[in-house]
């Protein structure tokens, strides 16, 4: 028998949700409705390539399919098969990689964040992470009642670490320190300097460094890529990557978490990541055999990949320097551009007013943080160039329309 209406009591959602927040796909809430409305959005809030012109490698498709018909359909082992870890510490070695104690495989980097921190992080303790940052890992960090504790990048620099910042935001219960590297939302390529600077900062205060190399292979204008694992073999590293950026499957979930440094400091920690993987069974199996033949096959697909990324992003940055009340770093990897705006309201009202006003639907620059008083918005470049066009043009004219000088 039911209750009366009045009787009914609400379920309330954990306390600690308060603070879970994920800009990317919360503004595409409205953006939803304005579909189901019948209005035509032109998307620059999320990063998966496939949703533009871009395609998977058709060898990666072939992989998948082998190894179902060939009953991989079952569970994996839980810290992803054999010949996926092996690929993944080959390509490692290969790049300089040393001390490498673990590989395990996740289903994305979305999972090996997770599976990191909380393997790491007790309540009340605290992460240092970049701002602006990836809001996954203050998602986690809220989840698991940790700190996000930020330090600064350095827009004026080319969005670099602010060093000094960084240094000053070490307390008693920071456990790790989060490097995002190309950066998501700047599109920031760190020097080896800042990078050698960070691991010594870690190497000093017992830090263990959480590296986010997913968009390590779209380096737009060329140069070497930096891995701060290779550049700090003794420090405690884990370095995550996965199929999908460069390879073109983000809706595969294949990624990694590749853990070095010093045997006796990080066996401990490696444990209780394993315990944490077992707990939830394992990854994809099928789409794990495709990380071989992505790793291992020739690589010809990225070239086509960066010539197109990099004349959107060529567009995006002119557009940027070009257009009244409005400034950008130059993006020198991944696919995110991160301009400043000279705007009255705040940025999360402007692309809201942008969405409902011109259609175009980007990212607040407040959903990654950014330092106080500054007004940004993340635009991911990854449409053709007219579609850009036609977006950028519409963030053009809402500033002009919104400008109080008018």
């Amino acid at each position: 028998m039911s209750r009366p209406v009045s009787q009914v009591r609400e379920i309330l959602a954990a306390a600690r949700l308060e603070h879970v927040r994920y800009a990317i796909r919360d503004i595409a809430v409205i953006a939803e409705r304005l579909e189901a409305e019948g209005k035509t959005i032109l998307p620059l809030n999320i990063g998966d390539p496939l949703k533009f012109d871009f395609r998977t490698p058709p060898h990666l498709f072939e992989a998948v399919v082998k190894a179902m018909a060939d009953g991989k359909n079952g569970y994996a082992p839980s810290l992803g098969i054999s010949e996926a870890r092996e690929a993944v510490r080959a390509e490692a070695e290969s790049k300089g990689f040393r001390n490498i104690r673990d590989v395990f495989i996740t289903q994305g980097v979305s999972e090996a964040v997770d599976v990191s921190l909380s393997a790491l992080v007790n309540p009340g303790e605290n992460v240092l992470t970049p701002c602006p940052e990836y809001p996954l890992y203050s998602a986690v960090l809220a989840r698991l009642g940790a700190q996000r504790n930020s330090y600064a990048l350095d827009e004026g620099r080319e969005w670099e670490p602010d060093l000094d910042h960084l240094a000053s935001r070490i307390f008693t219960g920071t456990r790790a320190l989060v490097v995002i590297n190309p950066n998501n939302p700047t599109g920031a390529v760190y020097s080896r300097r800042a990078l050698e600077a960070i691991a010594e900062i870690a190497r000093q205060h017992n830090l263990v460094i959480l590296a986010d190399e997913i968009y390590d292979k779209l380096m737009l204008d060329g140069g070497e890529h930096f891995s701060i694992a290779k550049l700090a073999p003794d420090v405690p590293v884990v370095t995550f990557n996965g199929l999908s950026k460069a390879y073109l499957v983000p809706g595969w979930r294949v990624g990694w978490g590749i853990v070095t440094g010093e045997a006796g400091a990080v066996k401990p920690y490696i444990e209780g990541i394993h315990k944490l993987l077992r707990s939830r069974i394992s990854a994809n199996h099928a789409a794990q055999y495709a990380v071989r033949p992505a790793l291992e096959r020739p690589q010809d697909h990225l070239a086509g990949i960066i010539r197109r990324m990099r004349a959107r992003r060529d567009l995006t940055w002119e557009w940027a320097n070009s257009t009244p009340r409005v400034s950008c770093v130059k993006p020198r990897g991944a696919f995110y551009a991160f301009p400043k705006l000279d705007i009255t309201e705040s940025d999360e009202e402007f692309v809201k007013q942008l969405l409902i006003e011109k259609q175009v639907l980007a990212v607040h620059g407040s959903g990654f943080g950014e330092a106080e008083g500054t007004r940004h918005l993340r635009i991911v470049f990854l449409p053709d160039e007219r579609t850009l066009e036609r977006a950028l043009q519409g963030i053009a004219e809402l500033l002009r329309e919104h400008d109080p000088g008018n």
